[in-house]
């Protein structure tokens, strides 16, 4: 790469920073995304609340679709994985690094996502029941795919309870098992179970095994079979590069921003889960807009004529 600073450099390659991706490469800024290709979009087999793919789209598909386009308007798109990002005060410059080199931005857009905690099982059996159903993620995305079937939550406090009590308005029969050695609940949380109907089991929820059309969980009370199974084990924010630069993160570790997506940091910009985890491909691809716009008029503040 040249020593010509880009105007913006995009860190992730899912639906929020390839959003931004097409945004910015439309508005005729040298960019570049960094990806590592792990996007949780990825893990999606088929999502049908994404508007205008009325018979569904799998996340896969998505992603390619979205680096396509952002590639025709002039998007370089890079597979690595960012290990670190410095600010130069004097300049206000941003400096990545990764395993085969560097590059200097005006700006940067961290869209660098969560990852959800996976139960205890083989990583190849657990990405085979999630491609089967068997194992869900998102109960906002999918809960319409679980209607009237044999549903069970992993999870224990508070977010189990609330995952398990969304869950029953989609079926009747919803277990919650704990992760831990036993429910650890609230009275008022198990009222609310109580009262929906929800049962409870104790763990800990050891092993998970998938097999055709079923999953089963193997808990200190015996073994659980399910439809599909919904783990509420919570998630990681990737929060490192931001944390490098010295942004405000808010309790939840998510980085702080304003409502048009800039961080605490001069020229660094946040979008996605990395903001606010709702899980949601629709929220991220609106906030990468924002924050590709809001870049775009920071930088022409600088420069505002096209060269």
């Amino acid at each position: 790469m040249d020593n010509t600073p880009l105007d913006c450099l995009v860190i992730g390659g899912g639906p929020a920073g390839l959003t931004a991706a097409i945004y910015l490469s439309r508005y005729h800024l040298d960019i570049l995304v960094v990806d590592g290709g792990k996007s949780r979009a990825a893990w999606i087999p088929c999502t049908h609340n994404h508007a205008g793919f009325p018979d569904g789209i799998s996340g896969v598909e998505l992603l390619e679709r979205m680096r396509e386009q952002a590639q025709k308007y002039g998007t370089k798109i890079q597979t690595e994985h960012v290990t670190r990002i410095e600010r130069d005060e004097d300049s206000g410059l941003f400096t990545a690094t990764w395993g085969s080199g560097c590059v200097t931005a005006r700006s940067v857009l961290l869209a660098t996502g969560v990852t959800n905690r996976r139960p205890p099982m083989d990583e190849k059996l657990h990405d085979e029941a999630l491609a089967a159903g068997l194992i869900r993620y998102c109960p906002v995305c999918d809960g319409f795919e679980i209607t009237d079937k044999k549903v069970g939550v992993i999870g224990s406090g508070k977010g189990g309870v609330n995952e398990a009590i969304f869950l029953r308005s989609f079926t009747a029969d919803v277990t919650l098992i704990a992760a831990d050695k036993a429910v650890d609940i609230t009275a008022e949380d198990k009222a609310r179970l109580e009262e929906a109907g929800i049962a409870t089991v104790d763990g800990p929820a050891e092993g998970v095994a998938a097999m055709e059309g079923c999953i089963t969980i193997d808990t200190a009370e015996g073994h659980f079979t399910f439809d599909s199974v919904y783990p509420a084990l919570g998630s990681d924010t990737h929060t490192q590069l931001a944390e490098m630069l010295g942004a405000k993160l808010s309790g939840d570790c998510c980085v702080i921003v304003d409502s048009h997506q800039r961080s605490s940091v001069s020229g660094l910009y946040a979008a996605g889960d990395i903001v606010l985890g709702l899980d949601q491909i629709s929220h991220a691809m609106g906030e990468g807009g924002v924050a590709s716009t809001t870049i775009r008029n920071d930088l022409a503040k600088q420069r505002p004529l096209r060269r």
